[in-house]
């Protein structure tokens, strides 16, 4: 539902973040367009996070990010127009799907912004060490005015300075104050602890590992609070964008002087008025502005004086009778100043019977002829100078007023670019560069080529192909290159995949553990009785922490040459579980082992010599086992 001209005012940045926050909080078809993209956000880091601390290959992890950003934004632009058709559509009741369909009727122009944006802040960042990110901040409404259809995404900058006018200082406030992420991040990583805190104690749980995975020192945790945090003000950042410019709209357009005239107090009669030159000053501003001084108030009238408003023939009739009482001049006297009576608009109706009362309270009641003399002039002047300002100012009501203006072509969805070409100084006889030159080129090779048989109507205002179009076919050539190195990326994995899968069965130790005597913390440095023969001695030193540890290398290094693992320091112990390749009987042994040895090691949970003695006894079958006899013979 489009919003009223009274609330088309400038808004600071405090609050202008406090509407966002607000409209946020009341509408939901925000959160469905931005949730899923950030869920997709922070998987991908994760992914690529995890990717890195392994050693995998960082080509599917970089390139799922990459998708999942461009889904990212468009996301934003179709949250961007949601908002936009909350507060100023006229279309009927905003859906997300509808918005979803028109962030996708633009998908080319989304992309160029998502990689403008990227590109456009690292450069800032890096190049600036991070102090420019928060002066140069009228891009962060890029994926809003991209919906808007004005101009072209290869000049985003240039356009979002243009649209936001006299809001950009807003916008550089309201980007300090998304600082308040830093909090969100802090209090995300309380909540979290606390709720592990109350299962640990209200429901019995043991969750050591959990809380030592979510503390301050675990930079994957880092990352998932950062990424979480990130994908929590997503919803934020697309209504603040579209706010902002309709804060830079009002301005430009001078709603805010409008509404600021509207929410002006109605007038009390009962008090002092100015002199006559202070009511003249004030009806030569009033007449520049083209605004009322009176300005409607009925509703505010009514309900201090419920009598109904005098009609104007009975009004012009009681006002000389106060005139004649008082001596002061009559309709005889002065026919042009009285007939500002009649011109009066029916919303000053309340008012001047109020007025009519209070000079004839002074005049008969008060026998007070000077006072009701003086305030009669007074009030034949600022009546005068309400006629003549509702002469020149239009007689429609603000939020009328206010429809009407961004009901002009300049608002509509796609302007015309006739006018901004015409605008453009015919005198510049500069010759294009080279690149422009490759641009207009390779538009006209492209246009010609995928042109229909039958010949579409000249476009006499577009002598040629424009930028845009130019911007539209080069998209869709690179996510065509995505795609298929997202296919060849795809296939790499599946046929490494299947050689992983035909070289199962074999065996590959080719560890030489002479090289590995050095590396004590390596499982193959030593064979498991040597370890096992450790473990025994640390135990009997009442080192029994070290002594789990030494049997649970160990038991890696007997699975290691059992062929039930293959091991590998870059591996986690939960990785050996899920690829475990050994005896059935063996899985649920191991799987007890590493949990234990994970609590006791990683965990820090406190072990005694009976602690000990129940590892020992676990871990001494699968130590005691033979070999199996393929694996002997190999």
């Amino acid at each position: 539902m489009a919003v009223s001209a009274l609330e088309l005012r400038p808004r600071g940045a405090v609050a202008l973040m406090d509407a966002a926050l607000r409209f946020c909080t009341r509408d939901t078809g925000v959160w469905a367009l931005t949730l899923p993209s950030g869920a997709a956000v922070v998987a991908a880091v994760l992914y690529l996070a995890e990717s890195v601390r392994m050693g995998w290959p960082l080509a599917l992890p970089s390139l799922l990010l990459t998708l999942a950003w461009f889904f990212r934004g468009l996301s934003q632009g179709a949250a961007c127009h949601h908002v936009q058709e909350v507060l100023l559509g006229t279309r009927g009741e905003p859906s997300a799907w509808a918005s979803m369909k028109a962030a996708l009727h633009r998908l080319p122009a989304l992309s160029i912004a998502v990689t403008y944006l990227l590109t456009l802040n690292t450069l800032v960042v890096t190049l600036t060490l991070g102090l420019a990110y928060l002066a140069v901040s009228a891009h962060s409404v890029g994926y809003a005015a991209v919906m808007q259809g004005r101009g072209s995404p290869l000049r985003l900058y240039g356009l979002c300075s243009r649209l936001l006018g006299p809001a950009r200082s807003t916008a550089t406030w309201v980007r300090f104050l998304m600082a308040a992420q830093v909090l969100a991040f802090f209090n995300l990583h309380i909540a979290l602890n606390f709720l592990l805190y109350l299962g640990r104690k209200l429901l019995g749980v043991d969750l050591t590992f959990a809380e030592r995975f979510a503390s301050l020192d675990n930079v994957s945790w880092l990352l998932f609070l950062a990424a979480t945090t990130f994908a929590l003000f997503e919803p934020v950042r697309a209504a603040t964008a579209s706010l902002l410019l309709v804060d830079g709209r009002v301005r430009q357009e001078g709603l805010d002087l409008l509404a600021a005239v509207q929410q002006l107090p109605a007038r009390d009669v009962g008090r002092p008025l100015a002199p006559p030159g202070a009511a003249r000053g004030a009806a030569v501003l009033v007449a520049l502005l083209g605004l009322g001084l009176l300005a409607p108030a009925a509703a505010h009238a009514q309900a201090q004086d419920a009598a109904k408003p005098l009609a104007r023939a009975e009004a012009l009739k009681r006002l000389t009778a106060v005139a004649e009482a008082c001596e002061a001049s009559t309709p005889g006297d002065a026919p042009k100043t009285y007939a500002a009576l009649e011109s009066l608009g029916p919303a000053e109706g309340v008012k001047l019977d109020r007025f009519v009362r209070r000079l004839e309270s002074l005049a008969f009641d008060a026998e007070d002829c000077d006072g009701a003399r003086a305030r009669l002039e007074q009030g034949l002047v600022t009546m005068g100078a309400t006629v003549d300002a509702q002469a020149r100012a239009d007689a429609r009501a603000a939020s009328a007023r206010a429809k009407d203006i961004l009901a002009r072509p300049e608002f509509a969805e796609a302007a015309p670019k006739a006018e901004k070409d015409a605008a453009e100084p015919a005198a510049s006889q500069e010759p294009p560069g080279w690149i422009r030159r490759f641009l207009d080129w390779l538009g006209q090779q492209l246009k010609q080529l995928f042109e229909s048989e039958r010949p579409l109507p000249a476009e006499p205002t577009q002598p040629r192909v424009s930028g845009l179009n130019v911007a539209n076919v080069l998209v869709v050539v690179l996510v065509t290159l995505t795609v298929g190195v997202l296919g060849l990326v795809l296939l790499r994995a599946l046929s490494r995949n299947k050689a992983a899968s035909d070289s199962e069965g074999v065996q590959v130790s080719t560890v030489d553990a002479q090289s590995l005597a050095g590396a004590a913390n390596h499982a193959l440095s030593r064979p498991p009785e040597d370890w096992a023969h450790l473990a025994d001695a640390l135990a009997a030193k009442g080192e029994y922490r070290e002594a789990v540890r030494s049997l649970y290398l160990a038991l890696l290094s007997h699975l290691h040459r059992d062929g039930a693992i293959l091991y590998d320091e870059t591996l986690s112990n939960w990785d050996y579980l899920r690829q475990f390749r050994g005896r059935a009987e063996w899985k649920a042994p191991f799987r007890e082992l590493t949990l234990r040895f994970d609590f006791t090691w990683y965990g820090n949970l406190p072990v005694g010599q009976d602690g000990y003695r129940e590892f020992r006894a676990l871990t001494a079958p699968l130590l005691s086992a033979p070999s199996r006899p393929e694996v002997a013979g190999a």
